[in-house]
């Protein structure tokens, strides 16, 4: 499994990279603008992305507009639903209009809240079926 992990602190970036890497390579980025540029670049070389871990809060580009721009990237690629990136949004905002939106309006494939443990996170991968 490829993972992407995409979060403005280094704390969570190092944590979910450790929880990761057992299960494959991981590429971490400090932003959006990054997250972006390494999703299209993986997808450019034929060897994009199974897993994307996404903060919604960043400074630059938000969480929800990165989601966006991904699966536009996926669509006008002709990306079929079942081969697109699996996009974990992880958020500190407990904030149900906010995760509804990401889910349903933007199409993530689900949600942690932060803080990130362990557990959470390798629950959600064998829910998702990508452990």
């Amino acid at each position: 499994m490829k993972s992407l992990i995409v979060d403005d602190e280094l704390t969570t970036r190092l944590l979910l990279k450790k929880i990761l890497s057992p299960f494959g390579d991981c590429t971490t980025v400090p932003n959006g603008k990054d997250a972006i540029q390494a999703f299209w670049m993986a997808l450019k070389e034929n060897s994009p992305y199974n897993l994307i871990m996404l903060d919604i809060i960043m400074p630059d580009v938000n969480g929800q507009v990165v989601l966006q721009k991904i699966r536009e990237i996926e669509n006008k690629s002709s990306i079929p639903k079942e081969k697109q990136a699996t996009i974990i949004m992880t958020t500190a905002i407990d904030d149900s209009k906010v995760i509804l939106d990401s889910v349903v309006k933007y199409g993530c494939n689900s949600y942690i809240l932060k803080p990130v443990i362990k557990m959470k996170v390798l629950s959600r991968l064998k829910e998702l079926e990508l452990i």
